[in-house]
């Protein structure tokens, strides 16, 4: 993307359509006047008072619970510098939002006005009763680390600078796994750091904690190794200062075992590598350039484990793996403090982890015919679901048996539930969805390129890697459009209209002739319908010379179907195609059949679509959960609707046993498990959690998933086709970029598991 267009695109995202990241929502009723009588005055006296009597009452009555604060003075944001408290906001509503989607913790950012060390700690005390926890972020070293202690020391709540312990917990995960892939023990390893601030401190600490020597380790800041005649070396730097000569970083890293980069990129060449011990273990981690290329290390050292900080390469050291289920565990026990115990506790639940069997989610989400440890994952994956159950227990067990958990858990099953309840609310799919479209992005053709929206859209599917764009429609209208928006990359346009795709466009013609000609079909027709761009884009496909197509955003579905049903064959064994849609709900996702196509489907129909939507929810990594809905239950009425609805799910029990369905059910007992579990308690739904709804018409399905984006503003993906033989997808008529992104993302997918089912 140009520079200019990429600058406005991050300011228009954080400006429109209301500014910043974060938002106050409340989380009680409002509507009456009752309500707001017992949110204020007079009945919030009463909470108060109670509070009054006993403090820890305020986590009873009040959200400090699940409130932690994400406090900065802005003098060291990011790669930016000391920029100042207002610039820093956008960074800790950022932070904020992590914590709200990995681990359904609440925040207000704190920016504080003062570089003074006393004035800061003092502003942070005073403010401290409102939250349950501290999220210290990106202050400047070393006033960091008196800042950080001062706190955790003075107040009775857990205090964190995570800028200096995140790297260090994820990292040291990663280096035990490493360690012991390698065949070393940690006692054993000689370690080399570049980078002496305030994150390879922490790093160098928590490695010392779990067995690495301090004699063993040489740390290097930009003027060398930190030297113990050194006056400049700081308190905090001088168990790793060496009494040792070092010429250089090559030098220092001849024969060692670790190379820990926490400094800049490129600093690090082949033969620094070359030198170092059997077994190299590299966690070259500056962002964003490493500190050496990973393509380049892999390629010099066979016998390397390496890790960055990069999403696109294995083993990211992401802090998202610890700050969010860290502070989970804190909170949930109320914690006084984060100690070193909690802090290794974590390091070991991502360990171990990263040990256990990986869900195919997990899998399906990157790419992987199956993850496993080894080289190239020795560290979850930041989409891992395990880790909102595994990280918190193990922190707030740790908190519990150092002494510092003033509510103790008694239940851990139902403690784990309820962490994974939590995440119903996370919106992680559609990063599933697009993370696993670029493992193997695919030729996707854009219908109706000459509309702004569409090219844009195209224009972050190719940025964003999840395919590679083939736009048509007029090559002028494109080339000014994408002049307007800093789509300045070559992809291919073709106009089907135009003398240059005469050619192709009557190789298509009689191509699609020869397969239709016995079906009324002649050629001046086949050749009059590839002048249209649809027709001209499905036989693309149909011909291997793209991949996917996608299109309808100017259109009406019906008239955009059409062509799809002409020229796409169905998959074998399908007798009628259908349609899903996938809705981000606060519960998680659910998929809604059939939503598009179908008007009145059969009873044989509907068992047939609950077949093909189950497939595609598997390929989204979920496992179906099917509520064939009604506005009957289980026969409680005998008309036609319902009972076409009850011979389906007869069908589906009968021939297809081990599919979790049932029905005719009324949707709020679907969806609510403890009224269908008091009324129907024979259910095969009874304790499993509903995500794919097949009803009984069009009507309700088209009605029901339009309402809930319009009225919740459920994020909705669709109307996904199912039953086609190649992966073409229609949009919904005006589709926004992100809808029409998020679709592209689907095609691809689409493309990939039709391709893999061809190989095999």
């Amino acid at each position: 993307m140009h520079k200019d267009s990429k600058r406005r695109e991050a300011l228009l995202y954080h400006a429109k359509p209301t500014p910043g990241k974060i938002q106050v929502v409340p989380t009680k009723k409002y509507a009456t006047q009752r309500d707001l009588a017992l949110a204020y005055s007079p009945g919030v006296a009463e909470p108060c008072l109670e509070i009054e009597k006993d403090v820890n009452n305020v986590y009873k009555y009040t959200a400090k619970g699940n409130l932690v604060a994400v406090i900065s003075n802005g003098t060291a944001v990011l790669g930016l510098g000391d920029i100042g408290p207002e610039a820093s906001k956008p960074v800790m509503e950022g932070k904020g939002l992590l914590f709200k989607i990995f681990a359904d913790i609440d925040v207000f950012d704190i920016e504080v006005g003062t570089k003074d060390i006393e004035e800061f700690i003092a502003t942070v005390k005073n403010i401290s009763p409102t939250f349950g926890g501290i999220n210290l972020e990106d202050i400047k070293a070393p006033e960091s680390f008196e800042i950080e202690r001062r706190l955790v020391e003075e107040l009775n709540i857990p205090v964190m600078h995570d800028d200096q312990h995140g790297t260090a917990i994820i990292s040291s995960a990663a280096l035990l796994n490493a360690v012991e892939l390698a065949g070393k023990k940690m006692e054993d390893v000689k370690m080399v750091i570049s980078g002496a601030g305030s994150a390879a401190i922490a790093c160098a600490n928590l490695y010392v904690s779990f067995g690495v020597k301090p004699e063993n380790v040489v740390m290097f800041n930009s003027k060398g190794a930190l030297r113990k005649d050194d006056p400049r070396v700081t308190d905090m730097q001088r168990p790793y200062a060496t009494d040792k000569h070092f010429d250089d970083l090559a030098h220092a890293m001849k024969d060692a075992d670790v190379f820990i980069g926490l400094s800049s990129g490129d600093i690090v060449t082949p033969e620094m590598l070359l030198g170092m011990a059997d077994n190299p273990i590299v966690f070259a981690m500056a962002n964003p350039t490493p500190e050496i290329n990973y393509n380049l290390a892999i390629a010099t050292r066979k016998d390397i484990i390496m890790a960055t900080g990069r999403s696109d390469h294995p083993n990211q050291v992401n802090n998202v793996l610890g700050f969010p289920f860290i502070f989970r565990g804190a909170l949930d026990v109320r914690a006084t403090k984060i100690n070193e115990e909690m802090k290794k506790a974590a390091v070991v639940a991502l360990a171990n982890l990263a040990k256990a069997s990986v869900p195919e989610q997990v899998n399906i989400a990157y790419g992987e015919t199956k993850l496993t440890f080894g080289r190239d994952y020795i560290i979850p994956k930041p989409f891992d679901p395990r880790l909102i159950a595994e990280v918190p227990p193990a922190v707030a067990k740790a908190a519990m048996d150092s002494g510092v958990a003033t509510a103790p858990i008694t239940d851990w099953e139902k403690y784990k539930d309820e962490l994974l309840e939590r995440m119903g609310s996370d919106n992680k799919m559609i990063r599933l969805l697009t993370n696993r479209a670029r493992t193997n992005p695919k030729r996707i053709i854009f219908a109706e390129a000459d509309q702004i929206d569409v090219l844009k859209a195209a224009q972050i599917v190719h940025e964003e890697g999840i395919g590679f764009p083939i736009l048509l429609g007029n090559q002028e209208i494109i080339k000014e459009l994408k002049e307007e928006i800093g789509f300045d990359t070559e992809v291919p346009v073709f106009d089907p209209k135009t003398k240059e795709s005469e050619a192709k466009r009557l190789e298509y013609a009689k191509h699609f002739w020869e397969t239709r000609k016995r079906k009324g079909i002649t050629l001046l027709d086949a050749e009059k319908w590839m002048r249209e761009r649809n027709y001209f884009g499905l036989m693309m496909v149909n011909t291997g010379e793209a991949d996917a197509l996608v299109t309808g955003y100017s259109r009406s579905y019906p008239s955009t179907i059409k062509p799809v049903i002409q020229l796409i064959d169905k998959a074998p064994g399908v007798s009628k195609i259908a349609t899903t849609n996938m809705m981000m709900t606060a519960r998680g996702p659910i998929f809604l059949s059939d939503t598009a196509i179908n008007p009145n489907p059969s009873a044989d129909d509907l068992a047939r679509i609950a077949l093909m939507t189950a497939k595609t929810v598997r390929m989204f990594g979920m496992e179906p959960v099917i509520a064939m809905v009604s506005y009957s239950n289980f026969g409680s009425s005998h008309n036609e609707g319902p009972s076409k609805v009850s011979q389906a799910v007869a069908y589906l029990h009968e021939n297809f046993p081990d599919l979790v369905v049932d029905g005719e059910i009324q949707t709020d007992f679907a969806l609510n498990p403890d009224m269908l579990k008091s009324k129907f308690p024979f259910s095969k739904l009874v304790n499993k959690k509903v995500n794919t709804l097949i009803f009984p018409n069009l009507d309700s399905a088209n009605i029901t998933y339009k309402l809930l984006k319009e009225l919740n503003k459920a994020e909705s993906i669709g109307p996904i086709i199912l039953g086609l033989d190649k992966p073409v997808h229609v949009f919904q008529l005006g589709a926004s970029v992100e809808e029409m992104v998020n679709m592209a993302a689907v095609a691809v997918v689409d493309a990939q598991e039709k391709g893999r089912k061809l190989n095999k």
